[in-house]
């Protein structure tokens, strides 16, 4: 008897037998093999009375602190492991063998610091949420060459520097989110192998510049965030390949210009795409690229008048797009 026929037969003795069974302070939604076990005063995992058809697995806001291989060999079918805002420290190293099919493994909101080399590599994972967590370092061997993964979300950590061996696994990788990190820097090429990017959100680190090949490889990013860093300056062939960026943040930096045809390949940007709202816009003749920018594209910026000049002293606070070419000092 193949695999494939086994687990078949397993689900439906589970179903047809087990299908009563539920751990205490759990509710089980036998239509849809589907375990909730949210807000109880659990303090270990949950394994007697787990259904085996089981394919979704909820725990959230619980006081357990581990989760290890054993505990998850009892539900072999599952396909999605959510277990937020727990108090878990650590993860054991093969967590993951007895769960063959699971995709989706979300550990948001719990102590994690150090996890084993390969803690992620025995399941076919598509997402994996570790937001909110202690992690310092990430290890390139959490994951196995050619990972299947599309989404990864390691923001709220402690991250110093981009994970760039682990993503050079991630060639299906359609999601990034590092932000509220502690980034200074993004290496020229970390990127590269992130050709189906389609989000990447940096926002609340502390970049204070971007390499101008950085982005020269992820042509399907619809969404760029980088909000709320230190950027003085960005190159000006920076997004010259992002065609189909729909969504860009640029917001609460320390840009004072924006380089001429910065923001010329920019045709797919939606409608109040775009925010440089709090950065300090210095308007002297330089902005005139930014100033006749706006003029011709105020539906793709958010809330454009609160993009102010905050220097000179005799235009500070003044919207850019409200200034004239002879406060520019401008030829027309």
């Amino acid at each position: 008897m193949n695999t494939w026929c086994a687990l078949g037969l397993l689900w439906l003795a589970c179903f047809c037998h087990g299908t009563l069974s539920c751990p205490a302070l759990c509710k089980c939604y036998s239509r849809r093999a589907e375990v909730v076990c949210n807000e109880v005063p659990l303090t270990e995992y949950p394994s007697e009375g787990l259904p085996k058809n089981t394919t979704m697995l909820t725990i959230q806001f619980t006081n357990i602190t581990s989760i290890t291989e054993q505990h998850l060999n009892a539900t072999p079918l599952l396909q999605g492991l959510h277990l937020f805002s727990n108090h878990l420290q650590h993860l054991s190293s093969n967590l993951l063998r007895g769960v063959p099919h699971l995709n989706t493994l979300d550990l948001t909101g719990n102590k994690l610091s150090e996890l084993p080399a390969d803690v992620f590599s025995h399941a076919p994972l598509t997402s994996l949420v570790l937001k909110n967590n202690l992690i310092e370092k990430v290890d390139a061997e959490w994951l196995l060459d050619n990972s299947s993964l599309t989404w990864l979300d390691l923001s709220e950590n402690h991250l110093r520097k981009i994970p760039t061996a682990l993503l050079q696994k991630l060639p299906h990788l359609e999601n990034l989110d590092l932000s509220n990190n502690r980034l200074e820097t993004i290496s020229a090429n970390s990127l590269d192998p992130l050709t189906k990017l389609e989000r990447l959100n940096l926002q609340d680190n502390k970049l204070d510049s971007l390499d101008a090949s950085i982005l020269q490889s992820t042509r399907n990013l619809t969404h760029l965030f980088l909000a709320r860093n230190k950027l003085s300056k960005i190159p000006q062939n920076l997004f010259q390949e992002l065609s189909q960026l729909k969504i860009l943040g640029l917001d609460d930096n320390q840009l004072s210009h924006i380089p001429p045809g910065s923001l010329d390949q920019l045709n797919s940007l939606d409608d109040e795409g775009l925010d440089l709202s709090a950065n300090p816009w210095l308007c002297d003749g330089k902005i005139e690229y930014l100033w006749r920018w706006i003029q011709k594209n105020k539906k793709k910026l958010f809330v454009p008048e609160s993009i102010t000049c905050a220097r000179p002293q005799s235009l500070s606070s003044r919207s850019v797009m409200s200034l004239t070419e002879g406060e520019l000092n401008l030829q027309s």
